[in-house]
């Protein structure tokens, strides 16, 4: 398989998903080990929470309502988006 062929493997796809959510739990762990206080909790979640609604901004409500003509296939491609939307207004 090289670099550039699309993830089509289900179980592959699973365990992806898996490791982001292991590699996240991890980190938080660490950082809520390394500054233990209610504070950095709350303040973990909030940005965590935020996050997760940017993505879902940018990959649901953008492609549903904003323009549906478009296929956003990653954090890049929303860039090139924004930056060419600027240059092309809508008409």
């Amino acid at each position: 398989m090289r670099l550039t062929d699309d993830l089509t493997s289900r179980r592959a796809i699973f365990a992806k998903g898996w490791l982001f959510l292991v590699l996240g739990l991890m980190a938080a762990g660490a950082l809520l080990a390394l500054h233990p206080a209610w504070e950095t909790a709350l303040l973990l979640g909030l940005a965590i929470w935020a996050f997760c609604r940017w993505y879902y901004f940018m990959f649901y409500v953008v492609e549903k309502y904003v323009d549906p003509t478009f296929r956003f296939a990653g954090l890049t491609d929303f860039v090139r988006y924004l930056l060419r939307s600027r240059r092309d207004p809508p008409k």
